[in-house]
């Protein structure tokens, strides 16, 4: 915490001691959380420039920086080993966000070339504004409107283009309500079990808006839309992958890639602190794929 505070001193007036002695802040509170977000960007990842519109998702940046190394993993299984680094890998990331998380930090980590889509209209002009304002993204990010709700690759994977790699991130919820129940579980759980408020308006210590975090049919059938959508730019990208927040969905997604033809189809489990999540990852074997690093 000495050191987030040396590449952003703002971040001193947020911090406490726990009863270890240790420093830390509070985790329930929305402006301390951003604060740290910000100084974990500029201390590890050369960003001096970040901010997100009020409301909007406030990544925890461990777990994203973790989909980023096992996206690397996997290319360096099509690399005889090695970790493919530099601005010729191309990755495609479906729901960057207002915080455009992981193209920074597969940029900044592996020099990475990214695409980064959104629908919301916001999203979108927030993490063109953070891209514009740190030089070290201007030349490796490009953010692109999904203008089709129904469509995740369908208007963003132009015939031309290639990309190693696709991530996301899905809305897990169905609905608004179950989304701001999930909320309630997490404002209560950081205090402990103590609050009796439903008010969630300025509770939120990671914020959120409809399109982050839920749409019509939950994870599932936007990760059933993602598979059928992959079979037709099978010969354009290398490796398919998202999270899987619920792992109920695993088994059915896993049964409808194999009748799509998907093959070297994984599921690799992943935990930080007392959440675990799953990464789904796919490809197309027999199809024509990108050439080698």
């Amino acid at each position: 915490m000495k050191a987030l505070s040396g590449s952003c001193p703002e971040l001193t007036d947020f911090l406490t001691s726990n009863p270890a002695g240790q420093l830390t802040i509070d985790f329930s509170d929305s402006s301390a959380v951003l604060c740290l977000n910000k100084a974990l960007l500029a201390h590890f990842y050369n960003v001096s420039f970040w901010q997100i519109p009020a409301g909007y998702l406030c990544p925890p940046i461990p777990g994203r920086a973790d989909y980023i190394h096992y996206l690397a993993d996997l290319l360096a299984d099509r690399n005889q080993g090695i970790i493919p680094e530099g601005k010729s890998i191309k990755a495609l990331d479906i729901g960057t966000g207002a915080n455009c998380i992981y193209p920074i930090i597969g940029s900044q980590i592996y020099d990475w070339s990214f695409t980064a889509t959104d629908i919301d209209p916001v999203s979108v002009k927030a993490a063109r504004l953070i891209v514009e304002g740190n030089t070290c993204l201007k030349n490796q990010i490009r953010i692109v409107q999904q203008r089709n709700q129904n469509h995740i690759f369908h208007g963003i994977i132009k015939a031309n283009d290639r990309f190693d790699v696709t991530l996301c991130n899905p809305p897990f919820h169905a609905s608004m309500a179950e989304a701001q129940a999930g909320s309630l579980r997490k404002w209560n759980n950081l205090k402990g079990g103590k609050s009796q408020s439903n008010n969630l308006k300025d509770k939120r210590n990671f914020g959120g808006q409809k399109a982050e975090l839920w749409c019509k049919g939950g994870e599932i059938r936007f990760l059933k839309q993602m598979a059928r959508e992959s079979r037709d730019f099978a010969e354009q990208v290398g490796i398919f992958t998202s999270l899987v927040s619920k792992k109920e969905n695993l088994r059915p997604l896993e049964k409808l890639l194999k009748q799509l033809g998907a093959t070297n189809i994984q599921i690799i489990k992943m935990s930080q602190g007392q959440k675990i999540s799953h990464l789904l990852a796919w490809s197309y074997e027999g199809r024509l794929l990108l050439e080698s690093y």
